[in-house]
């Protein structure tokens, strides 16, 4: 049971590093969806990293003494909002990345740099940021001398300062700067800026260091600044630049290696919102060409005095540079849409986007097949197929449905033509498929931008709630601090709460800290999570973001705060979910993340009685960095199985939270913020922040696995009916990319347990009346398996060329059993599968080890498509008869072939003249025949079609494919009826023609055989 991903395309990136001079390798680290790597210039792209635990590849360095050594640091470093993945340390890989082991590092959260000593790849530097969510030791510089086995912490400034970069010289390694920041976050504010930031310089490998202030620059108590950057000349080292963030970025610029301090430059592009940027880089081969990512890259050619150009050709909001060493044309730039690479020093770039979309929230609607909803940081909300029937999921078919990068986008359960969008400031639309036109409806449409939360009326989250009622569609909540109603499709709103956060003013304060920062981000005092009971009208439940959950039981008249009631929750951690029970009124189940307080433990909480009471539940989670949870959903169909996202993983309770268990399988490490079962197909669907959609297909088998099935030998689980789709037109692409989505497998899953590995497993699939319609292996390994059923009947024979065409010697069976007859297939290959079934109920036969287990499934008629029962049954009728004459024109050819197989042997092993003669003329009256069924002149080229007329087997072939890929749902057309009685008479004659063969020609030859008195005779 693997997951598939199914789109949209990526957005943020946040180190890039390439191997010098060699312009094909690349490697490119996510903000949390693992590290790619392309070997040939970017034309195709590996995940190199899925196999360890963990999704944030923020820093990267290649030794220069030996590049397949690969050194990887965990955590983002670039701070702006509540969703930045953690780190777990450092990884080492000395293959090119074809495996990584961890090196330790583990409590750091967050590494900003990592440099190696040219001279020796076991001696390397890593800089740590820290958590950012309250004091910590591990921050700073930490080197290690054996290559990981061991770290000393070599720069501790303070507990509230990390290290956010680092340089080193390339000339003398043992000269090193490191740029500190004092940074605090918690989930009402962002506090950039101490008396412990700035630049600090070692000049012996990190034993001693200086505080750059002391030698002119910003920093310390009376001159405290935000985070800072550092960079060193590659081609002239004793030029070195320091970059500030302050209420107005400075950039410094030295050229005695640190010992004298001139400013050059103060301008807000090159640092816009310093904490989500703050990176220079210098090119290797002009140290008076520096380089800055920020809202848009800039460059200074006259060492930083001026800034000659600002843009977005390198990429927009960008993170990390690389310029090559060994060639400065080569600059790799990681940004929010992805990479951008120029190869000739910035005249042109190429974009790279990967699959690593960060989706805040997923929903489905009810459509057949259903489609997925979700909004994707620096992108917007989103909408497209769980299934295209076109063979893959391009990304044209994803499109806008209004909203923005943040918060939800929810269908209309009753009108899936209109949909809900939200956006950060409060902002929220109402999309018409019908129309393709998006409304504003916001609550209060006056902007935020800027704004203390406290002076504005209504206060948001940057994903604000947003729930449509289960019992009146056109009833939508939303919230602020106050729940908002709606019954109009947003023409009015009405408060039906009081604020129910814990209107702490000093949490609405400005965020940012030494330079303003308001833009909804950061604020505790504002609601997170609204949910309403599908059992009970009018039981609404509301958790906030300072850790407040109330709840209504007469649609908002009144409320009670039940929050004292559940114990040992983190006082302040955001209510990041709440989820209703399905099955009891006064059950629910509410998720606390008190990651950006510093607690970073799973917290999951059930209630029974309308929160009066709660449990605790989530003991059985793994504790981590990354195991603060975003969500858990309760199964529709199973009381009390749970499914929960962590920052990392997918954890599943098939007891109601008493015991959980991670399930992994091809999922990638990364955070899971929302999920949603989606009914009908019993898929589970997963919005992941970094890698984008995934979907589970059908989770019968964990609704059905226990303990009394892992007991058997071997269970045939419940069968999930399938849709018999037929493949619609699609749009025109460019070809598959990395951000192409997965359809799932055609047909019907037949999903088994088995205790043990089993020596064989068949499927066989009946009709009703026990008529064998196919059969298909089995998987036999132990655990559960699934096979899939692709709806139709058996294919048809397939031809064995046992001899060479006529007049072509030269085309041989070189080593194979037989050469298979290869002519042009595109109009042709359909018509060899097998016709699929009738709509309806089937008989499903496990046979594992002579054991047989059955179930009944069901095929549905494709509700997408015109034709009725009666035509579809007298289209697979049809397609069996050609299915069948099909198998005729086969049998005869193979027969024939085996004919032909043996003149050629007696002729090889005969040299007598007349009975070659005699051979000649059976072998003729035997190519005539054979002609008739194919065109026996075919070499394996496939266009070798074209130089003679095509025969019965492709004709066949032709009619058949017309009939069950481009029939859709409709009974055959007169003409094809008309057509196939042509070929029918035809295939007769020959039958005939091939009759007198086995009857006359073949015996009169072996009775000439035996007139010679030779011990060789045809087989016939």
């Amino acid at each position: 049971m693997n997951f598939r991903f199914i789109g949209p395309d990526g957005n943020r990136t946040i180190a890039v590093r390439g191997v010098p001079g060699d312009m094909l390798t690349m490697y490119v680290g996510m903000a949390s969806g693992g590290l790619y790597k392309s070997e040939d210039g970017g034309g195709t792209w590996a995940s190199i990293f899925d196999d360890q635990d963990i999704s944030s590849v923020s820093a990267l360095s290649l030794a220069p003494s030996n590049p397949d050594h690969v050194w990887v640091g965990t955590g983002e470093t670039f701070l702006i909002r509540p969703a930045h993945a953690m780190g777990n340390g450092v990884y080492k890989s000395t293959d090119a990345g074809k495996s990584f082991k961890h090196v330790g590092l583990k409590e750091t959260a967050r590494i900003s740099q990592i440099e190696v000593d040219p001279r020796d790849p076991n001696v390397v530097y890593a800089a740590s940021l820290g958590h950012t969510y309250g004091p910590q030791q591990e921050r700073g510089i930490f080197k290690t001398t054996d290559g990981g086995e061991n770290w000393d912490h070599v720069l501790f400034v303070d507990e509230g300062t990390g290290a956010s970069d680092m340089a080193m010289n390339p000339k003398n390694p043992d000269i090193i700067f490191a740029a500190f920041w004092s940074i605090d976050i918690k989930t009402y504010g962002l506090n950039s800026g101490g008396p412990g930031g700035g630049i600090y310089r070692s000049k012996d490998g990190g034993k001693t260091w200086e505080p750059m202030k002391n030698n002119g620059l910003p920093g310390g108590e009376t001159n405290p600044v935000g985070k800072s950057s550092v960079a060193i000349a590659y081609s002239d080292p004793n030029v070195v630049y320091a970059l500030f963030e302050m209420d107005s970025p400075q950039l410094w610029k030295s050229t005695d290696g640190g010992d004298s301090w001139e400013l050059t430059m103060i301008n807000h592009t090159i640092n816009e919102r310093a904490p989500y940027y703050t990176r220079l880089r210098v090119s290797t081969d002009d140290p008076d060409e520096v380089y800055f990512a920020s809202v848009r890259f800039s460059t200074s050619r006259d060492g930083g005095k001026t800034l000659e150009e600002a843009g977005y050709k390198a990429g927009g909001d960008n993170h990390d540079i690389w310029v090559d060493p060994l060639n400065p044309d080569r600059i790799m730039v990681a940004h929010d849409g992805g990479m951008g690479v120029t190869l000739n020093k910035q005249k042109t770039y190429r974009q790279y986007v990967f699959p690593n979309a960060q989706m805040y929230h997923v929903w489905t609607d009810n459509q057949v097949p259903y489609n997925v909803f979700g909004n994707r940081q620096d992108g917007y909300s989103y909408r497209g197929p769980s299934n295209s029937r076109q063979g893959s999921i391009p990304l044209g078919l994803w499109h806008a449905v209004g909203g923005c990068e943040s918060g939800w986008a929810i269908p209309d359960p009753v009108d899936n033509n209109i949909i809900w969008s939200g956006c950060y400031d409060g902002g929220l639309q109402v999309y018409d498929l019908n129309t393709g036109h998006a409304r504003d409806v916001r609550v209060w449409p006056e902007a935020g931008y800027g704004w203390a939360p406290a002076d504005m009326k209504y206060r948001w989250h940057w994903s604000f709630p947003i729930f449509i009622s289960p019992h009146n569609h056109k009833k939508v909540y939303v919230g602020s601090q106050f729940v908002h109603k709606t019954e109009d499709y947003g023409q009015s709103w009405k408060i039906i709460s009081p604020d129910l956060t814990r209107n702490d003013k000093s949490h609405q304060q400005a965020s940012g800290g030494i330079a303003i920062d308001n833009l909804m981000t950061f604020d505790a005092s504002v609601l997170f999570a609204i949910a309403e009971s599908h059992l009970e009208d009018g039981l609404i439940w509301v958790g906030s973001n300072d850790g407040l959950v109330h709840i209504t039981r007469d649609g908002g008249e009144n409320w009670s705060n039940v929050t004292d009631q559940i114990p040992g929750k983190p006082e302040l951690g955001t209510i990041s979910s709440i989820e209703p029970s399905r099955h009891q009124p006064g059950t629910a189940y509410v998720t606390v993340d008190g990651h950006q307080m510093g607690d970073f433990d799973p917290y999951i909480y059930k209630t029974s009685d309308y929160g009066q009471s709660w449990t605790l539940i989530s003991g059985g989670i793994e504790k981590s960095e990354s195991s603060f949870v975003h969500v858990t959903r309760e199964d529709p169909a199973v009381e009390g199985l749970l499914y929960t996202g962590t920052d990392k993983g997918l954890y599943i309770s098939k007891d109601d939270g008493q015991s959980w268990f991670r399930l992994r399988n091809n999922l990638p490490p990364v955070p899971i913020y929302w999920m949603t079962i989606q009914e009908n197909f019993r898929d589970l669907v997963i919005g992941t922040y970094g890698r984008g959609f995934y979907i589970l297909d059908n989770i019968t088998p964990i609704r059905e696995l226990d303990q009394e099935i892992l007991a058997k030998d071997v269970h045939l689980f419940d069968q999930r009916p399938a849709y018999r789709f037929q493949e619609i037109q699609g749009i025109k692409t460019e070809g598959r990319s990395m951000t192409t989505g997965l359809n799932p497998p055609y047909g019907m899953d037949i999903n088994y347990f088995l205790k043990k590995d089993a020596e064989k497993v068949t499927i066989e699939i009946r009709k009703k009346d026990g008529t064998l319609i196919r059969t298909l292996k089995g998987n036999d390994k132990e655990g559960v398996n699934r096979v899939w059923w692709d709806l139709r009947y058996e294919p048809t024979l397939q031809p064995r060329l046992l001899v060479s065409p006529p007049d072509k010697p030269w085309v041989k069976l070189e080593g194979r059993e037989f050469r298979p007859l290869v002519t042009w297939d595109i109009d042709l290959y359909r018509g060899q599968f097998g016709p699929r079934v009738v709509p309806g109920e089937y008989d499903i036969h496990v046979i594992v080890d002579g054991q047989t287990l059955q179930q009944t499934g069901e095929v549905i008629k494709d509700p997408n498509t015109a034709g009725t029962m009666e035509d579809i049954e007298k289209q697979v009728a049809f397609s069996l008869e050609l299915n069948k004459a099909m198998n005729e024109v086969v049998t005869t050819i193979n027969e024939i072939e085996e004919i032909r197989k043996e003149l050629e042997e007696l002729i090889l092993l005969e040299s007598d003249e007349e009975v070659a003669v005699k051979v000649a003329e059976l072998e003729e009256k035997i190519l005539k025949v054979e002609g008739e069924l194919f065109d026996i002149n075919l070499t394996g080229a496939r266009e070798d079609a074209f130089r003679s007329p095509m025969k019965l087997y492709g004709r066949i072939s032709a009619l058949a494919s017309d009939i069950g890929s481009f029939g859709a749902d409709f009974k055959p057309t007169n003409q094809q009826v008309e057509v196939y009685d042509v070929f029918r008479k035809q295939l007769d004659d020959i039958q005939k023609q091939y009759q007198k063969l086995i009857d006359e020609e073949i015996p009169a030859f072996n009775q000439y055989l035996m007139s010679r008195d030779l011990e060789l005779r045809l087989k016939r």
